[in-house]
């Protein structure tokens, strides 16, 4: 089994920051790309950023210049650090990533529980 335990989120005022972490744990072999979806009341799950094992991170037009996406590979967590927080930023984020569990099996996907980010005054 692979669990993605999500940290970090709360409520913050506009304008201000928070830091997401999501570690990755279980049978694990490697993990290929990790990311951020997030999930507004009311609207579809939206890719919030990316990130390969092997190449530069993506983002969201709604985010980039705002939010910055990494990954420690030594200990399987992925972060995502959030800062010029707008309203329109509150949502459940999920942490996503495509692990392989063995040398003999291929790349699985695998999703948080999530975690709430409010972003109000």
């Amino acid at each position: 089994q692979v669990q993605l335990v999500e940290s970090g989120g709360g409520l913050v005022q506009p304008g201000g920051s928070l830091t997401l972490s999501c570690a990755a744990s279980g049978s694990i072999f490697s993990i290929n790309a990790m990311g951020w979806y997030r999930q507004a009341p009311g609207k579809q799950r939206e890719l919030v950023a990316t990130i390969p094992s092997r190449a530069g991170p993506n983002y969201a037009d709604s985010v980039k210049g705002r939010f910055t996406i990494s990954r420690d590979n030594a200990k399987n967590t992925v972060y995502l650090r959030m800062n010029s927080l707008k309203p329109e930023d509150t949502a459940v984020y999920y942490c996503n990533a495509d692990v392989r569990r063995t040398i003999y099996t291929n790349y699985d996907n695998y999703w948080g529980q999530g975690t709430q980010v409010t972003v109000s005054s």
